[in-house]
């Protein structure tokens, strides 16, 4: 009786969270997806839904910041995403174990080098919203900062738009 019943007690707990674990998980056809690739010390994106849109985003250096700049948490290339949709985010590394990390979104997101983690979250608000890599994966692992840029979803196709549109230019040029 002594380990039939509390055994007993733990099936009955365990299998309703496992269920709602399950449902949390499930990501229900996201309208972006965006591949994130932690290096030392920088992030490199991928918009793989349009048109393969990369680029890396590293900090701002203290001494090229701007006045309405925040020292150590702003980038050169931020992340844009559409407001009232749901967001997919795949995570992972090329050299180190890094942590993608939005505090705001209550999103925090380990990128391991040789697999692929996934997460999701809605945006329900415009605005800036700041992270940073929160692994120990080097010495200037603090360097690490993540910006995402939220905009509503007609602004979002704009940009989309407008950086596919420079992107051909520029191929067009480089031949």
């Amino acid at each position: 009786i002594w380990t039939i019943l509390p055994a007993i007690i733990l099936l009955f707990i365990a299998f309703p969270s496992l269920r709602l674990l399950y449902l949390l998980d499930e990501i229900n056809e996201p309208l972006v997806t965006l591949k994130t690739i932690g290096h030392q010390w920088y992030w490199s994106y991928e918009y793989s839904d349009f048109m393969n849109i990369e680029f890396d985003s590293y900090m701002i250096p203290t001494n090229e910041l701007n006045i309405n700049n925040f020292r150590l948490l702003d980038v050169d290339n931020r992340v844009i995403l559409p407001m009232n949709s749901q967001i997919r985010i795949l995570v992972t590394a090329a050299d180190v174990i890094h942590s993608w990390t939005i505090p705001a979104f209550g999103v925090k997101v380990d990128g391991t080098p040789g697999r692929l983690n996934q997460t999701n979250f809605f945006i329900n608000r415009p605005g800036l919203f700041y992270g940073q890599c929160s692994e120990i994966c080097g010495a200037n692992h603090s360097f690490m900062p993540i910006v995402i840029e939220s905009i509503p979803t007609n602004f979002f196709i704009k940009w989309i738009m407008n950086y596919s549109n420079s992107l051909d230019d520029w191929k067009q040029v480089m031949g």
